[in-house]
């Protein structure tokens, strides 16, 4: 909340201006002796739309009618299964006597002025580990120090289309349209244009929690 006040005074927001649209999600993945389990949720201009737990991710608002959003629920347990059993594979080759806790804060901004502001950010035992620099498509590492789980998950999310040019277009372009998508429509929610946002979101956390089993392999190991 400091960092949306710093930023919007250092765009010359008013106060006597509207707040500005968001779509904000948090996601959680906790991973200890082989097992991983997920939890988090997202919401739109401060209200709750989605929630994730465990392997159910529930649509709190009506943004897509129910025989699409039974498809959408199908893919998420998909793939969190097979994450798990990633996870499993891999605590049997390098096994972790601890838990780690890997946090994905990510979302977009539309100000009332039009300015925008989109942001990725990552944390790995509640220490900031990596963020994700939008304009040029970019992950800093966030570690204290030159720890080489930062540098190996750096490097490993640098490779790939989806984590990078992907995951650039959706924060700085599909995540504002829809957003001014919005704005236009007073409030209204509309049905077609926040399926994809919705879709964006969870495949674009999901996309960094899957690099997350090579950061457990490189802390169990070497890199």
């Amino acid at each position: 909340m400091l960092r949306l006040l710093l930023l919007c005074g250092a765009l010359g927001c008013g106060a006597e201006q509207a707040a500005p649209l968001t779509f904000i999600m948090l996601q959680r993945t906790r991973v200890f002796k082989g097992s991983s389990i997920s939890w988090g949720n997202a919401s739109l201009n401060g209200q709750l739309s989605h929630l994730l737990e465990g392997l159910n991710v529930t649509q709190v608002l009506p943004l897509e009618p129910p025989d699409a959003w039974a498809r959408r629920q199908q893919d998420v347990t998909n793939y969190l299964l097979y994450f798990g059993q990633l996870v499993k594979l891999f605590s049997k080759e390098r096994p972790i006597n601890y838990t780690q806790s890997l946090s994905c804060h990510l979302g977009c901004w539309l100000f009332p002025n039009g300015t925008t502001h989109s942001f990725y950010e990552v944390t790995l035992n509640g220490t900031a580990f990596l963020s994700f620099h939008v304009s040029n498509a970019t992950w800093e590492r966030r570690w204290p120090g030159g720890d080489a789980v930062a540098a190996f998950a750096q490097k490993e999310l640098m490779k790939y289309p989806m984590t990078t040019q992907d995951l650039q277009h959706f924060l700085n372009t599909t995540c504002i349209s829809i957003l001014q998508a919005q704005s236009t429509r007073t409030g209204k929610q509309s049905t077609r244009s926040h399926a994809p946002l919705v879709l964006g979101l969870i495949l674009g956390s999901f996309a960094l929690l899957g690099m997350a089993v090579g950061i457990f392999w490189c802390t169990g190991g070497s890199c």
